[in-house]
């Protein structure tokens, strides 16, 4: 199939590519599933951190 013939795009549902501030609310998760997080902000932050600073060895030019 050719995408193009059956796929439309509709800019009013593009999302800007600088959001002021991102929420994130999990309880419908939890209430539904009983989900609950392995990983808290910390760690999250921590892993972000490393990973971040991992890619900046490894690629040529980076500071």
């Amino acid at each position: 199939l050719d995408m193009e013939a059956h796929i439309v795009i509709d800019p009013k549902f593009y999302r800007p590519a600088e959001v002021d501030i991102l929420l994130g609310d999990s309880s419908k998760a939890r209430a539904a599933l009983g989900w609950a997080p392995e990983t808290s902000l910390d760690q999250l932050i921590r892993e972000m951190v490393d990973a971040d600073l991992e890619r900046l060895t490894r690629e040529p030019g980076t500071r």
